[in-house]
């Protein structure tokens, strides 16, 4: 295990081995290879070691050495709830607007008092950090000082986050609001908070408008909503078709739509720069209307099964055409690693072609990582700049110890026979994701800086 002290801060170069997706398909797997990060903190150099053609000069002076550490991507994470994770865990097999009403909104109504947010923030970035999330698309609370907090927290931890400030007028949990005066106090702190924080941090920190999701909001929001996130360059999140109660619901406060994805179309919500979460229960007009306009979507699985809202025919939708990243859905999902919702979208695959017939071929381990890295950048529209190890890209990439997953430890033979194993990169993503350590990711940067949270 290597016991050099990690770079902090760019420039620098590490060598180990080196797994990544690559933007034109396929997946780069350089077992000696090195990563020079420049000043700037892009992605100077990716290279494998002992080819001329690649590294003219040999290991550049001062080169940490990492191996047997793997250098990958940095994960992106395209839905989390911040002030939920300190609940997760908690509400098993709740339906949704059970465990909303029981565990959900009380917690997010305790940061009413931003000084919690002050408190809890900090130690939830470096929890995402911790798991390898270099990148987090994360819905806020209602309160616009609390959010304030939380992006001054992500300012000053590195990671690269886009929150936004919960908008809710038909229900809401904040009981000292005028109902009267909710919808336009929402427009204008979100409004606020857009002026402040949307592209802050050389564009590292970005803002979503976010309506909670349309059994909380009128239409009026809805549509004021997205004409604020179109107005302002901004994203635009929510959620849609997760649980079959909250479609029913849907269905009775909007009799006009044709269906939950026609609420969001007649708001203007649609579009390249929003991003739905779940998507679980779609019917075929909702998933072409999704295509048609170029609308991402967050796929939770963690988070389906945990509360049994079912589990989305991922093969489908893909084939379809549907651009999809990854969520954790904290506290829906009970643990912020996306290493651990691959796993969980896996298992959930399989079962949907033991008991539902899929005929569709399952994902392998190194499409969902995949759907984890570059993926998820599609889904923000950051694809250029992070997302694969790309000479050019941003340098947003974390090292992760693989001799964490190994089913049997004490080094040796049995040592020497699992790295062996590994030197297939599809068997290195299976362990990755079917073996998954709390501990094994060991550094993550963004834009070349280390973030707390790893061990």
């Amino acid at each position: 295990m290597p016991t050099v002290e990690l770079p902090d801060r760019p420039p620098f170069a590490i060598r180990a081995r080196i797994v990544t997706p690559l933007a034109a398909g396929g997946t780069l797997d350089i077992p000696d290879g090195v990563v020079e990060v420049d000043l700037a903190g892009r992605l100077a150099r990716v290279a494998a070691v002992g080819a001329a053609t690649d590294l003219p000069g040999g290991v550049p002076a001062g080169t940490i050495d990492l191996r047997p550490w793997v250098v990958l991507p940095g994960l992106i994470d395209t839905h989390a709830h911040l002030p939920q994770l300190p609940n997760a865990g908690l509400g098993f097999a709740l339906d949704l607007l059970t465990w909303l009403d029981r565990l959900t909104f009380p917690t997010e109504r305790s940061w009413a008092d931003p000084a919690v947010a002050e408190r809890l923030a900090p130690a939830i970035f470096r929890a995402f950090a911790a798991v390898g999330t270099t990148t987090v698309l994360a819905y806020g609370v209602v309160y616009e000082a609390a959010m304030d907090a939380a992006f001054r927290a992500a300012e000053a931890h590195g990671i690269r986050a886009i929150l936004g400030k919960v908008m809710m007028d038909r229900v809401t949990y904040d009981p000292t609001i005028e109902p009267s005066t909710i919808l336009d106090r929402s427009l204008r702190e979100s409004s606020d908070l857009i002026g402040r924080w949307h592209g802050a941090a050389d564009g590292r920190l970005g803002y979503a408008v976010t309506p909670r999701f349309a059994v909380s909001c009128t239409a009026e929001l809805l549509r004021e909503s997205a004409s604020l996130a179109r107005s302002a360059g901004t994203w635009w999140q929510s959620h849609v078709s997760e649980d079959p109660g909250e479609i029913a619901e849907v269905a009775r406060l909007f009799p006009e739509a044709r269906d939950y994805v026609d609420v969001y179309d007649r708001a203007g919500g649609l579009g390249e720069r929003s991003v739905l979460a779940h998507a679980i229960h779609l019917s075929d007009r909702e998933v072409a209307r999704l295509v048609e306009t170029g609308t991402r979507v967050s796929h939770c699985p963690s988070s389906n099964l945990f509360i049994g809202a079912g589990v989305m025919p991922l093969a489908r939708w893909l084939e379809a055409g549907v651009i999809v990243g990854l969520g954790s859905d904290v506290s829906g999902g009970p643990e912020p690693s996306l290493f651990s919702v691959m796993r969980a979208g896996a298992y959930s695959q399989m079962a949907r072609r033991a008991l539902d017939g899929e005929s569709r071929p399952p994902l392998e381990p190194l499409e969902w990582l995949r759907l984890a890295t570059i993926d998820g950048a599609r889904v923000l529209g950051l694809e250029d700049r992070i997302g694969s190890l790309e000479a050019g890209k941003e340098a947003d990439l974390i090292v992760v110890d693989p001799a964490m997953t190994a089913p049997l430890h004490g080094g040796g033979d049995s040592a020497a026979a699992d790295h062996e194993l590994l030197d297939d990169p599809a068997a290195l993503a299976s362990r990755l994701t079917f073996r998954a350590h709390p501990d094994m990711v060991r550094g993550a940067w963004v834009r070349g800086r280390k973030l707390d949270g790893p061990s």
